[in-house]
Parts: C-alpha cells; structure tokens; sequence
C-alpha cells in the first residue's frame, strides 16, 4: 500500500486505510460556506487548499461543481455527507440566497460549525426581507444565521496583515478543525 505523503485527518486516514480505491470518492469532511465574490479568491480558497493538502476532503463549489451539475443537488448531497462545516462570513454573505440556503443545511442537520467573520462583525449580518421568498423559509434563514453568530469563531479582518495574517490563520484554523472535529 502506498504511504501518504501528506498528513490527513484522523477520519481522512481511516477511510483511505479501509479502502484506498476510493480515495477520490471520499464524502466531504468539511464544507466550506462563502460567498464567492468576497472570499472565494482569498480565505475559503485558501482554507480548500490547506485541507486538500492535508488530506481532508472539502467541498468549495468552485472546485468541486462541474459544468451540467446540478447546483442544489450536488450541494445538498456534500452538505448530508460532511462532518462539519465552516462558514465565511463577509459583508455581502447574506444578499446571497445561496450562502443563507447552505448555513439553513448546516444547522438544521446538526453538523458542527465554525463561523469566520471575514471583515464584518457578527452583529452586522442580518437576514433581509426583500418578499421575494416565503416568510418559513426567511424564518429559517435567521435561525440558523442566529445560531450561527452565537456560535464560538474566529475573526479575520484582511485589513490588518493580509498576507501573512492569512498563512497564520490557516494554520490556526487547521489545528483548531483537527481538534474539535476529528
């Protein structure tokens, strides 16, 4: 058998132990919650990068989706499969129907999650009602981003140290996934 030539999750490792022909098959281990146009660039692709790296299968649409996929399908299917989650909070994460939809996943099936708040303060996110969508589901939205902002995370400000704040907050957040999630 061959050796791993990275570390990986304790979850990760098993896995490929038990049956390395489906290394690539792996459920997601971690999801990664972000509203592309403020963090895909920088921290959630950052972030896919290092779990890769590691080991860990993580799920950033980007990556992961291919053309013809189906987005709520292949999204709902990694959200079910993961063992936790990560949500990249940022200013604009919640004009997005599809962050809001996925943090709604995340919390309504019990899975772990981490919040980042990338330049924005929790107190600053809020769900708006623009009556577009039926009030459960705006319901929905706001319990899980309550849950959410009352929810122990870090907090990134790319204002202060960007590059090499970011080498060390990855490594921070890794040490932190592995800890409490694996």
């Amino acid at each position: 058998m061959q050796r791993l030539s990275v570390p990986c999750s304790k979850l990760a490792c098993t896995r490929y132990l038990a049956n390395p022909t489906l290394r690539n098959q792996n459920p997601c281990d971690i999801f990664i919650n972000h509203r592309g146009i403020d963090t895909k660039k920088t921290i959630s692709g950052l972030l896919y990068d290092r779990f890769t790296r590691l080991g860990l299968n993580s799920f950033l649409d980007s990556k992961n989706l291919k053309p013809g996929d189906k987005l709520f399908v292949e999204i709902n299917a990694a959200i079910k499969e993961c063992s936790a989650g990560i949500a990249v909070f940022s200013p604009r994460y919640c004009d997005s129907y599809f962050c809001l939809h996925e943090l709604t996943m995340l919390m309504e099936s019990k899975k772990r999650v981490i919040p980042i708040f990338c330049d924005v303060k929790p107190s600053e996110l809020c769900v708006k009602d623009d009556r577009t969508r039926p009030a459960a589901e705006i319901r929905r939205f706001r319990l899980a981003l309550e849950e959410a902002k009352y929810t122990v995370g870090l907090t990134f400000d790319t204002c202060n140290g960007y590059a090499l704040g970011v080498q060390f907050f990855i490594y921070g957040i890794h040490s932190f996934i592995v800890f409490f999630f694996f």
